[in-house]
C-alpha cells in the first residue's frame, strides 16, 4: 500500500482551485475550474493534492455518514481492493462503501472510517477500458493541456 495523495472536500471548489494554483503555486496536472475535482503536484517526489468538491464525494460514495463534516481523505493505492476489503472486515473495521467500480475516476474503491472518523479511500485502477467515455476525453484534454506547461517548466530548469 503506498499513500497517493491527501484529497481536501471543499465546498468552494473554484475559489481553492485557484488559490492552490496562484497563491501557493502548485501546479495542476488534473482539473480546471469549474471541474469539481483536481490533482495539484507540490514538488517532485511530493504526494499529490487533490481538491474534490465535498457533495461530488458524497454522491460518488455513498452516504459516508457524516459527509457534510469530512473536510478531508486520506487515499490509498493498494494491490486488489476486494481482497484489502476481507482483510478489512476480517480485523472489525467498518466499511462504510464498497468495494464500487468508479468508472468516471478510472479506479475500484473502498472507504473506510479511521477511529478518530477521518475518511480513508483505498483503491486500485481500472483498466482503460472500463472508464467512462467523459474520463478518456478528459485524460486526453488535461494531457495535452497540461504537456506544454510540463516540458516549458523543464526546460527552463
Amino acid at each position: 500500500m503506498r499513500m497517493t495523495h491527501l484529497r481536501l472536500l471543499v465546498d468552494e471548489f473554484d475559489a481553492c482551485f485557484r488559490w492552490y494554483r496562484d497563491v501557493l503555486g502548485l501546479r495542476p496536472f488534473w482539473g480546471e475550474e469549474g471541474s469539481g475535482y483536481a490533482d495539484f503536484k507540490a514538488g517532485e517526489g511530493s504526494s499529490d493534492l487533490a481538491l474534490f468538491s465535498r457533495s461530488a464525494q458524497v454522491e460518488v460514495s455513498g452516504s459516508l455518514g457524516g459527509g457534510d463534516r469530512d473536510r478531508v481523505a486520506l487515499v490509498f493505492r493498494v494491490d486488489d481492493v476486494d481482497r484489502t476489503a476481507q482483510a478489512m472486515r476480517a480485523m472489525g473495521v467498518a466499511v462504510i462503501a464498497g468495494p464500487k467500480d468508479q468508472p468516471g475516476w478510472g479506479i475500484r474503491t473502498l472507504h473506510l472510517r479511521d477511529p478518530d472518523g477521518n475518511v480513508v479511500e483505498l483503491n486500485s485502477p481500472l483498466p482503460a477500458d472500463r472508464w467512462s467515455e467523459d474520463l478518456r476525453a478528459d485524460a486526453q484534454r488535461f494531457e495535452e493541456q497540461y504537456a506544454g506547461r510540463r516540458e516549458s517548466e523543464s526546460s527552463t530548469s
